[in-house]
């Protein structure tokens, strides 16, 4: 089989039409304890890694926003305040279990009359073009078998004017701290895994598909490639996660 059939699935080589299945076994597994994993993870750092990515977008009351591999709808919840009853949020996500655990949360919250949910590939949207003020995709990009594509379909789908934000893990600046990383992810991050969700094999794939997501400059080079422009990024927690941010002028 040819590298142009294969594709990465954590260091694992597999068959390109095979990879979206087992991304959506993985997320079917830890979908209903994604949320607690994610604190665990991260010692709660996650939601400030969330909230600066929300500051970066610009979002503004009236606005629409459509939030990519949308999960539990943490990004959701903060933009659908921010622009009001005047806004729109739509919430995506090719994970059936993923987005309904955010729909159940969401609703649970209160959040009803400006958030909307599609289920759908971010590598090619069922929706208009010229559409959105904003389109996020948080810890999403790395999981999907065509980045390049998708990131296509984001600079479609938005309005000259508008911006684009993608919050990734990333490369640690640091030899040290990539070392202390490293570690981390491939013992701890299991290890928790197999406690708290029964599940180490997800978990090891989570921290592979990290260290195969391209680093903050191929990235912002693939964000110029689909049309975007003024591309700059944020690194956070010494580039454990970026924030990529693009314009479409």
């Amino acid at each position: 089989m040819s590298d142009d059939n294969t594709t990465h699935f954590g260091f694992r080589k597999v068959p390109v039409e095979e990879k979206a299945s087992h991304v959506k076994a993985v997320f079917d597994s830890v979908a209903s304890r994604y949320d607690v994993m994610n604190d665990l993870m991260s010692l709660g750092i996650h939601r400030l890694w969330k909230r600066q990515a929300v500051a970066l977008a610009g979002v503004r009351r009236g606005q629409r926003v459509l939030d990519l591999a949308a999960g539990t709808g943490d990004l959701a919840q903060r933009f659908s305040g921010i622009v009001g009853p005047e806004g729109e949020v739509v919430m995506s996500d090719i994970n059936a279990a993923m987005l309904g655990q955010g729909r159940s949360r969401l609703t649970d919250l209160g959040l009803v009359g400006n958030l909307h949910y599609t289920l759908a590939n971010a590598e090619a949207l069922p929706l208009a073009s010229d559409r959105f003020d904003c389109v996020t995709i948080g810890f999403g990009l790395r999981n999907l078998t065509h980045k390049q594509r998708a990131l296509d379909e984001m600079y479609r789908v938005l309005r000259p004017g508008g911006r684009a934000l993608i919050l990734e893990f990333s490369h640690p600046t640091s030899t040290v701290l990539q070392k202390v990383y490293d570690l981390y992810s491939f013992n701890v991050l299991p290890t928790l895994g197999k406690l708290v969700a029964d599940d180490a094999d997800s978990y090891r794939y989570l921290a592979e598909s990290i260290r195969m997501h391209p680093d903050q400059e191929t990235l912002s080079a693939m964000m110029e490639a689909a049309g975007f422009e003024r591309c700059d990024w944020f690194n956070l927690t010494g580039g454990i996660v970026a924030i990529h941010r693009g314009f479409k002028l």
